[in-house]
C-alpha cells in the first residue's frame, strides 16, 4: 500500500536549454517520468522568440497528457470583486492539451505571410470530452458547457463541438450546453456562478484559464493537472518570476493546490483534504504573501508554508471546509512502457474522394491577370479554377475592389465534371496540376481537396 511519496529531482528547463539541448529536458529526466508516470513541477522558463519550443507544452505533448484540468474557486481571505459581492466562484476548466495551434506547426510562406496550422482530430476531441464527463461524474457536477468558435471555424471547432455532443449521449444524467468563446468570456465576468465545468480547445482554454484565475485572485491561486492515459503532470499555472527568485517571497499556493490534485490522483484523499483544510484555515486567518491584499502584514514563502503546517488538523470556519476521509485509498499504478506509439482512430471506414486542390502561390500579379493564367494552366486537366482568395476572402470570380490583398493567393481547382470524375480519379492528377503551376509560379503551399461521406472536407472562402 502506498503510504508515502518519494520525490526524485530531474533536470529540465532553463539550464538545459542553456546547455544547448533544445528539448529543454535531459534523457535522464525523460526516463524518470516514463518510469514513474508522474511529474510535479514548478514554472520553467523557455527561450522567447528563438531556441527551443516551450518546455511546458513539450512535456504535455510528449507524454500525451491530453486533458488539462484547472479548478478555480473562491478562497477565504482572498479579496476579489466577487468575494466582496458574496458571489462564490467554483469553476472547473477542462482544456484540450495537445492539438490546436499548440502543435506549433508554422511556416513562412512568402515575404509577407507566415502560417500557423491548427490541427484538431476526432480522437483528440473524444479523449478530452470523455475525461471531462468522467471527471464531472466523479465530482458530482451536473452541468458541462462546451466553449467554441464553431460559428467561424466551422470545421475545426465544428468537430470539437460535434464530438462533445456525441460524447454527451453516453452521459445522460449530465446536462450540457455550448457557448461561443467570446460570449463565455463576457459571461464569466458578469455571472461566473452560471458555470460549473467548461471544456474547450487548447488555445481558447489557455486564455479562459487565465481569465478564470483573475476571478479568484490571480494565477497564484490556480492549480493545474495535465492528465493522460499513462502519465500525469501537475504544475502551477503561473509562469516564472525571475525578478523575485531566491528572495523567499513567492506565493506557493498554486503549486500546493496542484500537489493536492496529485495526491487525489494517487488516491491519497485523506492527506489531500487534511492539507487543503489547513491551507484554507491559514488564508481565513489572514496569513498571506505579498501578492495578496490583506489586513495583516505579508509573510514570506517559508513562513506561509509553516503557517499551513501549524494548522494541520484544523478546518476553516466557513463553507469552504472539506470533510476529511478517514483513510487514504491508494489507487495508482505506474505505467507499462508500450512497444510502439499508439495509433488512435475514430472514423475508420469513412469513404473519401478527390474533389480538387488548393494551390497557394506567392505572387503580386493582379487578380484578373492571375485568374486568366491559372485558367490556361488548367486547360486539358480534369480541373477548372473555381475561386481565388487572399487571406481567406474571395477576390475572384466575384469580390470587391476594396478587399486588400497580400503576396499570397489561394487558387482553388475543382473537378470540371464531378458526376463523371468524382470517385474515378486519385490524387495524382492534382499532383500533375501542381507541377504545371510550379513551372510558372512560386508555390507556397498545396492542399488536396476531398469529400468525406459525400460532404466537402474543405471550407468556403469568406464571401463565396
Amino acid at each position: 500500500m502506498l503510504d508515502s511519496i518519494e520525490f526524485i529531482p530531474v533536470e529540465m528547463g532553463e539550464r538545459v536549454f542553456a546547455a544547448g539541448d533544445t528539448r529543454g529536458m535531459t534523457d535522464e529526466a525523460i526516463e524518470t517520468i516514463e518510469t514513474t508516470g508522474l511529474l510535479y513541477k514548478g514554472p520553467m522558463g523557455t527561450p522567447i522568440g528563438g531556441g527551443g519550443k516551450s518546455i511546458n507544452v513539450t512535456l504535455r505533448k510528449t507524454f500525451a497528457t491530453f486533458a488539462n484540468l484547472r479548478h478555480f474557486q473562491s478562497l477565504p481571505g482572498v479579496d476579489t470583486v466577487f468575494s466582496r459581492a458574496g458571489v462564490p466562484v467554483d469553476i472547473y476548466v477542462v482544456r484540450e492539451n495537445i492539438e490546436d495551434t499548440y502543435g506549433g506547426v508554422e511556416n513562412r510562406l512568402t515575404s509577407d505571410v507566415v502560417e500557423c496550422k491548427r490541427l484538431i482530430s476526432a480522437p483528440g476531441c473524444d479523449q478530452v470530452h470523455r475525461f471531462a464527463f468522467k471527471t464531472a461524474e466523479t465530482l458530482g457536477i451536473d452541468l458541462v458547457h462546451c466553449a467554441h468558435k464553431a460559428n467561424i471555424m466551422k470545421m475545426t471547432d465544428g468537430m470539437f463541438l460535434e464530438r462533445f455532443h456525441n460524447t454527451a449521449d453516453d452521459h445522460p444524467t449530465i446536462e450540457t450546453a455550448d457557448v461561443i468563446i467570446d460570449a463565455l468570456c463576457m459571461n464569466l465576468v458578469l455571472r461566473p456562478e452560471a458555470y460549473k465545468m467548461v471544456v474547450l480547445p487548447n488555445l481558447q482554454g489557455d486564455i479562459v484559464s487565465d481569465l478564470a484565475a483573475g476571478l479568484v485572485g490571480g494565477l497564484g491561486f490556480a492549480p493545474s493537472a495535465n492528465i493522460g492515459d499513462q502519465i500525469a503532470i501537475f504544475e502551477a499555472v503561473h509562469g516564472t518570476a525571475p525578478d523575485i527568485a531566491g528572495k523567499g517571497i513567492a506565493n506557493p499556493t498554486s503549486l500546493l493546490l496542484s500537489g493536492l490534485m496529485m495526491l487525489r490522483h494517487l488516491g491519497l484523499h485523506h492527506d489531500a483534504v487534511l492539507i487543503e483544510n489547513a491551507l484554507l484555515a491559514t488564508l481565513e486567518d489572514g496569513v498571506h504573501t505579498g501578492d495578496v491584499k490583506g489586513e495583516k502584514q505579508p509573510v514570506g514563502t517559508s513562513a506561509f508554508a509553516q503557517a499551513i503546517a501549524d494548522r494541520l488538523g484544523k478546518q476553516p470556519s466557513g463553507r469552504e471546509a472539506r470533510t476529511v476521509p478517514e483513510t487514504n485509498a491508494p489507487s495508482y499504478t505506474p505505467p507499462t512502457r508500450p512497444n510502439v506509439n499508439r495509433l488512435m482512430r475514430t472514423f475508420e471506414t469513412t469513404p473519401s474522394q478527390v474533389a480538387g486542390c488548393d494551390i497557394y502561390v506567392a505572387t503580386v500579379i493582379p487578380v484578373l491577370d492571375l485568374a486568366r493564367r491559372m485558367e490556361r494552366i488548367a486547360e486539358g486537366t480534369p480541373f477548372k479554377v473555381t475561386m481565388m482568395s487572399s487571406r481567406g476572402t474571395q477576390v475572384w470570380p466575384s469580390g470587391s475592389l476594396y478587399t486588400e490583398i497580400v503576396d499570397y493567393c489561394r487558387v482553388r481547382f475543382e473537378l470540371r465534371d464531378p458526376d463523371l470524375h468524382l470517385g474515378q480519379i486519385g490524387q495524382m492528377p492534382t499532383v500533375h496540376l501542381l507541377r504545371k503551376v510550379a513551372e510558372k509560379f512560386e508555390v507556397a503551399d498545396f492542399q488536396p481537396l476531398r469529400t468525406y461521406d459525400g460532404l466537402p472536407g474543405y471550407s468556403l472562402a469568406q464571401g463565396q
